[in-house]
């Protein structure tokens, strides 16, 4: 969801049309074109149709989540996520709060536990979060704000995961090229185990971004099935 010599471009990626130099499109880069940009549209038809229907059947989860955080941990019902999005765009995501108020400037003091390689905090018993955080972030029930930012095109159902901000500033060139594409909800990482690897995980958002068609968009997404409804996440 390896290659890390995959071309820098805006994506989705889109299949190779050339035009000859000094002459017009040959019949095959325009329908190359046709393809891609049916792919594109179909993405984006995959996304709105997709996280509608999501945020419709999970509907009467969202007061129940948001009653079980208000009741069990003071500090608002949902976090703001400040990350980056396509091409280093800042954006403002949202997710359920899943630790207690004031997390991030604990953080500092939690660094020496990093469970992860680069620029990135991983730490799978994270003391900030809360016993009603564990479990919504083992069935990633705290992603479901994250359906508006679909349907409102900041983020895709599937691709490399945005990155926080501050996080984004240590990367190097070539880490950054996993923004060349929308960021998604879910990611080739997710469902290959989740390495701790930071470089590892970039190569798999950059392989993603190479090989991307609608097939492998369907293919990730019945592994994410897979992965929620088992409670993988955490």
């Amino acid at each position: 969801m390896m290659a890390s010599g995959a071309s820098s471009r805006v994506a989705p990626p889109l299949p190779p049309h050339r035009a000859r130099r000094g002459g017009p499109p040959r019949p095959a880069d325009r329908a190359a074109r046709r393809y891609a940009r049916w792919q594109v549209l179909g993405k984006r038809a995959i996304d709105i149709a997709a996280a509608s229907a999501a945020l419709l059947i999970l509907s009467p989860l969202v007061p129940v989540v948001a009653l079980a955080i208000k009741l069990t941990s003071p500090g608002p019902v949902f976090y703001r996520w400040p990350v980056v999005g396509q091409g280093g765009r800042p954006l403002t995501a949202y997710k359920f709060r899943t630790m207690v108020a004031g997390a991030d400037a604990m953080k500092r003091e939690l660094l020496r536990h990093n469970e992860s390689s680069g620029p990135v905090f991983k730490m799978r018993r994270d003391p900030r979060v809360t016993p009603v955080g564990r479990i919504l972030r083992k069935f990633s029930l705290d992603e479901i704000p994250q359906l508006w930012s679909v349907l409102k095109g900041d983020l895709s159902l599937v691709g490399p995961r945005p990155v926080l901000v501050a996080e984004w500033e240590h990367f190097t060139d070539w880490q950054r090229r996993k923004l060349d594409a929308k960021p998604g909800m879910i990611c080739l990482w997710h469902i290959r185990g989740q390495p701790r690897d930071f470089d590892e995980w970039v190569r798999m958002d950059l392989e993603y971004i190479e090989d991307w068609s609608l097939w492998l968009d369907l293919k990730v997404l019945v592994g994410a099935a897979v992965y929620v409804l088992t409670g993988r996440n955490y």
